[in-house]
């Protein structure tokens, strides 16, 4: 089934829920194997290999962050190739002093921010939401 792709419907169903536990971002050499750190997510960049862990696995492995997440999921099926859904959540969460760091998987987006701002966010998230259900009559 593929993914939805008008703005409107993304806003209006994204759902957003919140994971449990707290998340960071590592870079490790890019050679390095990394699989037993079973990361959320990996990019290869030229400076390395960026993960995202659990930061319970980047304490037991000794590795270093300086970021703690939260994540947060928008349970919308949203397609790749949509055009909005990015710009206008984090546009909403940059309103209210959020950062956010996002990831974008085959069916869903998912947001990284600051673990103390996680209950401020969804807020936002949510009712960003709510203001674009159509009205009723």
């Amino acid at each position: 089934m593929p993914g939805e792709t008008h703005l409107a419907r993304l806003l209006q169903s994204m759902t957003p829920q919140l994971n449990p536990g707290q998340y960071v971002f590592c870079c490790l050499p890019a050679e390095q194997d990394c699989n037993a750190l079973q990361p959320i997510a990996s990019l290869r960049e030229g400076e390395g290999l960026s993960l995202i862990l659990a930061r319970d696995t980047a304490d037991a492995h000794g590795l270093s962050y300086d970021y703690v997440a939260a994540w947060i999921t928008l349970q919308v099926h949203s397609s790749l190739a949509a055009v909005g859904l990015t710009a206008a959540f984090s546009a909403a969460l940059a309103q209210a002093g959020i950062s956010c760091n996002v990831v974008a998987g085959f069916h869903h987006d998912h947001i990284f921010v600051p673990i103390e701002r996680a209950e401020r966010a969804l807020s936002t998230l949510r009712a960003l939401s709510a203001a674009s259900l159509p009205e009723t009559a």
